[in-house]
């Protein structure tokens, strides 16, 4: 690494930027024609990208948002939050049609359901000035759908000298494509959950599943909840359980671990120890509603 590449620390994250309706404190999923009651709500601002983002803010790493946000209510709204979380957002690009992106999430015990609206085009028109940044070592691409709409995104961010890591984040309608692991050459770092890389690989077995992802990225992070998670790099495979906490809502807990491991994979540190801290920012996550919530509380 050359010494001016070694002064880089920062991660950029790159995505779209929901608020998040979360309902908990619901024994059942809604179904039709029936009305349903929740215990508690909580209004966050989300996203895998917002919540990456402060979650690397919150390990100490300085974290950038390279998105768009809306100018209506609801997106003024979680604006608030977002300046609060100490994310630095001078990439961030303020638009009429990128709002409202709203997701309504429905908490049962530890899964959850969304429903989600996306608003406007992902790429910001701050997209060349981020990838230049001279402090940026690193981009983090939350959601598959923003490469969909970029798919130049990481030939361009390996020109400008960073490293790649992508959560695919379900979509039902990008998952299953055609050359989705094509589109993702040249990532490095991959970190789906068993669902999105059972759906990905055709492999329910976790380790079956890590085993064909190497083939295509030179490494590999699987969530799996409860479970929880597994490395892969070089050939060997790594598994570390999840912590024993209360949880209160698992939505974005996904984003907090990919932030507490790439904090450490930054640091190159070894693959027990990145999963030690995926696991511990996830971990905290679960405890609040809303993936960065539990940040402002404690």
């Amino acid at each position: 690494m050359s010494s001016s590449h070694a002064k880089r620390s920062a991660v950029l994250c790159i995505g779209r930027i929901y608020c998040d309706l979360i309902f908990t404190g619901v024994d059942e999923m809604p179904v039709l024609g029936r009305e349903l009651f929740a215990e508690g709500m909580e209004i966050a601002a989300g996203g895998g990208a917002y919540i990456a983002a402060a979650h690397v803010t919150h390990v100490g790493r300085k974290a950038a948002l390279v998105a768009r946000l809306g100018t209506d209510p609801l997106s003024r709204g979680i604006g608030d939050q977002m300046h609060a979380s100490g994310v630095d957002l001078q990439f961030l690009e303020h638009a009429a049609d990128a709002g409202p992106q709203v997701t309504v999430a429905t908490v049962v015990g530890q899964d959850r359901a969304f429903l989600t609206r996306r608003a406007g085009p992902a790429k910001p028109a701050t997209l060349d000035a981020a990838l230049g940044w001279d402090e940026a070592l690193h981009l983090h691409i939350a959601e598959y759908a923003t490469l969909h709409e970029m798919p130049d995104l990481v030939t361009r961010a390996k020109a400008n000298g960073l490293t790649v890591s992508l959560d695919p984040s379900w979509d039902a309608a990008l998952i299953y494509g055609p050359g989705f692991l094509e589109a993702c050459a040249g990532v490095d770092l991959f970190l789906p959950n068993l669902e999105e890389a059972e759906a990905i690989t055709g492999l329910p077995n976790p380790q079956a599943a890590l085993s064909m992802l190497q083939a295509s990225f030179p490494h590999v992070a699987l969530k799996g909840g409860g479970t929880g998670a597994w490395a892969a790099a070089g050939g060997d495979v790594l598994h570390a359980p999840a912590q024993d906490v209360t949880v209160v809502d698992t939505t974005g807990a996904g984003d907090a671990f990919n932030a507490g491991f790439l904090d450490a994979w930054l640091d190159q540190r070894d693959m027990q120890t990145c999963l030690a801290s995926g696991i511990r920012a996830g971990g905290l996550a679960v405890q609040t509603a809303g993936g960065a919530t539990a940040l402002s509380i404690r």
